[in-house]
């Protein structure tokens, strides 16, 4: 009988090169033609198996060859011959064996959870305290620089039942950014919008630009200067009437105690890749809301594996209350990597409640766009 006394004797390891359906802009680059994740599964002897997902982006988190060299060489050996229920006390000793690559440690945590949920019988969500909500409202975001194109995705989106949308500015001039938010605002009077620079602006032209969008009443706008002006975005969240919200400012806990200390915005884009983890994702959260800050569920370039990581964590915090942006499976990947289950209902992400994740990858999938691979 399978226990979480198992002992986990295999790694296997995917790097994943995942065509794309357009080119998409943000403030810090591009993304055209492919995405690249690295996939992890673990095994027991038992035949029991874990899967978790590092989604990467080298201008943003880093590397999937980091990733996967980390995985591969540093963190192996924390794993191997360990036992399941051992899951803290590896991804503690993660945290030293190795600096930065946040999504490899994402990954391993995920597929430790994922494995301790399967021998278990549990939802991962209750491995991580208890579903607080079991439908996420979902947002997508629009970055496509040719626009013509996303108001054809945005007509799918609205037929789909999706009431909110992220505008992804700051690659293309302020021009573009007002046009694209003038027809958005003219056309789906009803939907909520987000603005998003991904650091896009520069010092000298930041507090202009922010007060022109915040006249559209978006939501929130969300990280309009580079992540290391905190003093820059402290002011500017004092002078302009919507909330500003922190992305790349924030990875984990501690860098969301400084900015919630400095003052640097109303809320941030909690994201596990970023923290390193599903709770240390939670803990961001916490700290956030302890003063007084929303947050969001936000993601990289997932596949609907690292969906499925994100879902439950937002399910058991409550303290993420502006939903998710777990949208790239469905609506930016040519060929979504997840087997199952159906994540999307309207305008909503489904937290299953089967063991595990309560997913696993497609293995033809899986081999079809493997570029690198230590897996049979």
């Amino acid at each position: 009988m399978s226990t979480l006394d198992d002992r986990i004797d295999a790694m296997d390891l995917w790097h994943l090169a995942l065509p794309v359906r357009s080119r998409r802009d943000h403030g810090i680059g591009s993304v055209a033609g492919q995405c690249e994740v690295v996939i992890l599964r673990l095994r027991t002897g038992s035949g029991a198996e874990g899967w978790g997902e590092a989604a990467c982006w080298s201008v943003f988190t880093g590397t999937p060859e980091a990733s996967y060299a980390a995985l591969d060489r540093y963190l192996r050996p924390l794993v191997i011959g360990r036992k399941v229920l051992d899951r803290a006390v590896i991804m503690a000793e993660a945290q030293r064996a190795v600096a930065h690559v946040t999504e490899a440690k994402a990954a391993l945590d995920t597929a430790l959870h994922d494995l301790a949920g399967r021998l278990s019988g549990l939802p991962v969500h209750a491995l991580l305290g208890g579903a607080a909500q079991r439908r996420i409202p979902l947002s997508v975001s629009l970055a496509n620089p040719d626009f013509a194109a996303d108001l054809e995705l945005m007509a799918r989106l609205y037929e789909d039942g999706i009431r909110i949308v992220k505008l992804k500015t700051g690659f293309a001039g302020h021009a573009f950014d007002l046009e694209r938010l003038e027809r958005l605002r003219r056309d789906y009077p009803d939907v909520a919008l987000r603005v998003d620079y991904n650091q896009g602006l520069t010092p000298e032209t930041a507090e202009a630009s922010v007060r022109d969008v915040a006249a559209f009443d978006p939501d929130f706008i969300e990280q309009p200067v580079a992540a290391h002006h905190h003093a820059l975005m402290a002011r500017l969240r004092d002078r302009i009437a919507v909330p500003l919200l922190a992305d790349e400012s924030v990875f984990g806990p501690e860098d969301m105690a400084r900015a919630a200390q400095a003052g640097l915005a109303d809320g941030v884009s909690v994201k596990i890749m970023k923290a390193g983890g599903l709770g240390r994702a939670q803990t961001v959260a916490r700290i956030a809301a302890a003063h007084g800050l929303t947050a969001y569920g936000g993601d990289m370039f997932e596949t609907g594996l690292g969906h499925l990581a994100g879902a439950h964590m937002i399910a058991a915090t409550p303290e993420i209350t502006l939903g998710c942006e777990f949208y790239q499976a469905r609506y930016y990947l040519e060929t979504d990597l997840l087997a199952g289950p159906c994540l999307y209902d309207g305008g909503h992400i489904l937290v299953p409640d089967t063991p595990g994740l309560g997913g696993r990858p497609d293995m033809g999938v899986l081999n079809r766009f493997a570029v690198t691979r230590t897996a049979p």
